[in-house]
């Protein structure tokens, strides 16, 4: 049995339940608690705080566990990054109230910034040679220059909206962050198959975003010119069809240059395009 710890709340905790729903491992969300079984695979989920992750896979108590990489700097705990997953993306940065002018990293110099994440604060500061007092608090940052706690703040940005809302302006952004998949680093070899079983099942998940399986049919007369323009896997498969004139053709296309490609298609000819979602791929 392979334990895995997640936040148990927040954007991060959806995001990570969604993988392993897709990944067809099913976990009971209906009637939560601290520690839940799945019924379909051999993992057992520890809910706990974004900000104990780290240490309960360091000393153990998880195997496994999803956490923001600004979670996993700032605690500094000793674990493996067996895998960046790509969702759950954020920034780490500066900001300030927005009538301020703002004139550089050294604007900083002698200033108070309000956060929640001091150690990595603090080697950035370092790294530009910047002194500044420090002041750490848990809970919303955002508000403190605008009570007088602090005359800059250093916090979690996704939207910006939250800044906007409290008058502030973002003016460096000193660290882009994802969902990490780590891992303690005395795993069993019971432990490392079971994670190569569930790593296996997310590679296909990912595989499959943002494609799109595609069918049609093509006149003979153009078959090689509408093949050379697909981007397939290795290439497309290619049936003839009871009039010898005309094949079906099957193929996978990225998201990103579908309507390009379609279009192309049918100015060569293609009928009867259809296109379906694709749940998994496996290379």
């Amino acid at each position: 049995m392979l334990r895995i710890a997640v936040q148990s709340k927040g954007r991060l905790f959806e995001d990570t339940m969604n993988l392993l729903t897709e990944a067809d491992i099913k976990i009971s969300a209906s009637k939560r608690t601290l520690l839940v079984q799945s019924p379909n695979f051999p993992i057992e989920i520890l809910y706990l705080r974004d900000d104990d992750i780290p240490q309960s896979v360091a000393s153990g108590v998880a195997d496994i566990g999803v956490v923001g990489e600004n979670e996993f700097v700032e605690r500094g705990e000793s674990a493996d990054i067996i895998e960046r997953l790509g969702f759950s993306r954020c920034r780490l940065s500066l900001a300030i109230p927005k009538e301020i002018k703002y004139t550089g990293v050294e604007w900083f110099e002698g200033k108070k910034i309000a956060t929640s994440y001091p150690n990595i604060l603090r080697k950035y500061m370092e790294s530009h040679n910047v002194r500044c007092d420090i002041h750490v608090i848990t809970g919303s940052v955002e508000i403190s220059p605008g009570i007088g706690l602090a005359d800059g703040i250093f916090d979690i940005v996704s939207s910006g909206s939250t800044l906007v809302s409290n008058n502030l302006k973002e003016v460096e952004v000193v660290m882009e962050s994802e969902a990490l998949l780590i891992g303690n680093k005395n795993l069993s070899e019971e432990k490392l198959s079971i994670l190569k079983q569930m790593l296996f099942r997310f590679e296909a998940v990912r595989n499959a975003e943002d494609k799109k399986y595609v069918l049609m049919n093509a006149p003979k007369a153009r078959l090689q010119d509408i093949i050379d323009v697909l981007p397939g896997l290795k290439s497309p498969t290619v049936i003839p069809l009871a009039d010898d004139n005309w094949y079906s053709i099957h193929t996978v296309l990225d998201q990103k240059c579908f309507w390009e490609i379609i279009g192309k298609l049918k100015e060569m000819g293609a009928q009867g395009i259809l296109v379906t979602p694709i749940e998994k791929m496996i290379f």
